[in-house]
């Protein structure tokens, strides 16, 4: 049965799609979404070396909470090392911790977090966030400038697990696409394909989650990521906030295209006089 779902501050969100049995193709350490927060996914990544599939916004992504971890997810994807994972932050107050912010990319994520839009942002870390990595996790979530892609508003099963992590044991959870390096996203876990499927501790499915946030879309046109804007400069510094300000130099960049990319550039315009357009200059 559907039910309503509230988010974090207890707003009444868009009905929460009833967990769908797992497939019969799909490996034997898969369980339907429980609809909140999945406590044996919890514990695995607790662990060491843990690391599970789980569904977003726009598909699956593999989540891990330590080195080995991460080492492994690299090793499941056959990824190579120089493509860094992503932050998956549960608040924004985590957020705040983790990565040198000012306020007016601060207030970006502020308009996407309360209209609940997926957002990803490269950042520089601050200090007291960087303290807070694993030991020996740096390189499989920094690119050479020492930055990485913090994201917001992701998916309810991961946005559970991240808050929890945080909120109990202040630890971090990474992410990337739970897809064979090089193939796109699916959306359905059937997609994440055998060597996935037969490498990680856990999965977690819910086909209909995905599919409840592009509910027009098909395989053709439906979003297989998340928007990311890179708020840094080459040397990996942060850009400087412009205050209303023409020609203000270096600027926020969206960097890849994706779900809800009409809003974001919307938001964008809103809040800078310049910024730019650059799909594909990947971090």
């Amino acid at each position: 049965m559907s039910g309503m779902g509230e988010d974090r501050n207890g707003v009444a969100t868009a009905p929460v799609p009833a967990p769908a049995p797992a497939s019969a193709s799909a490996s034997a350490s898969t369980v339907p979404w429980n609809g909140g927060l999945q406590e044996e996914a919890l514990e695995l990544l607790r662990a060491e070396g843990g690391i599970v599939v789980s569904p977003t916004k726009v598909g699956y992504v593999i989540l891990a909470a330590d080195r080995r971890g991460l080492e492994r997810k690299f090793e499941v994807k056959n990824r190579p090392r120089t493509n860094p994972g992503v932050v998956l932050c549960g608040s924004l107050e985590e957020l705040v911790e983790l990565a040198e912010i000012h306020e007016e990319a601060l207030g970006l994520y502020r308009a996407h977090d309360a209209e609940d839009i997926l957002l990803g942002c490269i950042l520089p870390w601050r200090s007291e966030g960087r303290a807070l990595i694993p030991e020996g996790a740096e390189p499989y979530l920094m690119d050479a400038r020492g930055t990485s892609c913090f994201v917001i508003r992701f998916g309810v099963p991961g946005e559970a697990i991240a808050r929890s992590l945080w909120d109990e044991e202040r630890r971090l959870l990474f992410a990337s696409s739970a897809n064979p390096s090089g193939q796109g996203n699916r959306g359905v876990v059937e997609g994440i394909g055998e060597r996935i499927a037969g490498g990680v501790d856990l999965v977690v499915e819910s086909d209909a989650y995905v599919r409840s946030m592009q509910p027009e879309a098909d395989e053709r046109t439906r979003h297989e990521q998340g928007v990311m804007v890179s708020f840094v400069d080459e040397e990996g510094r942060l850009v400087p906030e412009q205050h209303g300000a023409r020609r203000v130099s270096p600027v926020p960049t969206l960097i890849r295209g994706g779900l809800s990319a009409d809003r974001i550039m919307h938001h964008l315009a809103q809040r800078f006089p310049s910024w730019d357009y650059r799909h594909g200059q990947y971090h």
